[in-house]
């Protein structure tokens, strides 16, 4: 079993910065990919960006491209994303998965184990 944990979230204005977290316990070992997904009211759960456990490739989605930055600090098994430049669209809850089978996958079916989730709103 694997437990994720995210926080971090809060109220932030339009433009601000905020960092979240992700810490994984139990089986991190079986980790091979991580992911941030995020849900706003009505809408379904969408892909945010990816890191692989071991670093490297890190895709995103096109909406935060070049706005967010995801990482993991060398031994770590915490995962963060960075938000810069926030726009009020990407309020939501944002969720933190992990992927045993890797592949860095962009769809909810191929993560194995959700955090509860944090949520963060952008006032404009």
């Amino acid at each position: 079993q694997v437990q994720l944990v995210e926080s971090g979230g809060g109220l932030v204005q339009a433009g601000g910065s905020l960092r979240l977290s992700c810490a994984a316990s139990g089986r991190t070992l079986s980790i091979n990919d991580m992911g941030w997904f995020r849900q706003a009211p009505g809408k379904e759960r969408e892909f945010v960006a990816a890191i692989s456990w071991s670093g490297g490739s890190t895709p995103y989605a096109d909406s935060v491209k070049g706005r967010f930055t995801i990482s993991r600090g060398y031994g770590e098994t915490t995962v963060h994303l960075q938000m810069s430049s926030r726009k009020p669209e990407d309020t939501a809850v944002y969720y933190c998965a992990a992927d045993l089978s890797g592949g860095l996958g962009r769809t909810v079916s191929e993560y194995n184990y959700w955090g509860q989730g944090t949520q963060v709103t952008v006032s404009s």
